[in-house]
């Protein structure tokens, strides 16, 4: 009994959120290389807003993948 309960809290570590997560990170990884091969004028500030969001996310998925997937 004690061994069925363990494999479903094994289980269960990944939630639907976490797919969720990497999915956005993905779509703002692609909007951030499309922001960077723009030809004919950058907009800068989207540019920086891309890269700060691209940043967090990426610490965040880190975080979630070291700390709940991997533990």
């Amino acid at each position: 009994m004690f061994l069925a309960e363990e494999a479903v809290q094994e289980a269960s570590k990944i939630g639907t959120f976490d797919w969720f997560m990497l999915a956005f990170t993905v779509l703002i990884a692609i909007g951030f290389v499309r922001l960077l091969t723009a030809r004919p004028k950058k907009n800068i500030f989207a540019i920086g807003f891309t890269f700060v969001s691209l940043a967090l996310f990426l610490l965040i998925d880190f975080i979630m993948i070291t700390q709940v997937w991997l533990a």
